[in-house]
């Protein structure tokens, strides 16, 4: 995962999340612009807001699919099964 977060705050996420996958903090948002998941919301005085994407990349490093219409509430489920179908094999299988 990639958050444009500082790195304190996402070591705060994951303890709070108990998460288990690595997370890249990106605050400079450099990888979020090379990804192009910025969105520009200063007409709300937020300024660029990292797009909430999923990349599936494959072992070679090529962007096997990418999705635009993430659900936090259900992602992992959705990422499960994408990965399936995408036939990208069990982690130390």
């Amino acid at each position: 995962m990639i958050s444009t977060d500082t790195l304190e705050d996402n070591i705060a996420f994951a303890k709070k999340e108990n998460a288990d996958f690595p997370l890249l903090a990106d605050p400079t948002k450099d990888t979020a612009k090379k990804y192009g998941v910025l969105a520009d919301y200063s007409r709300f005085k937020l300024g660029e807001l990292a797009n909430r994407w999923t990349f599936y990349i494959g072992a070679d490093g090529k962007i096997l699919d990418i999705d635009k219409k993430v659900n936090p509430a259900n992602s992992g489920q959705d990422i499960s099964a994408r990965l399936k179908a995408l036939n990208v094999p069990l982690a130390g299988k």
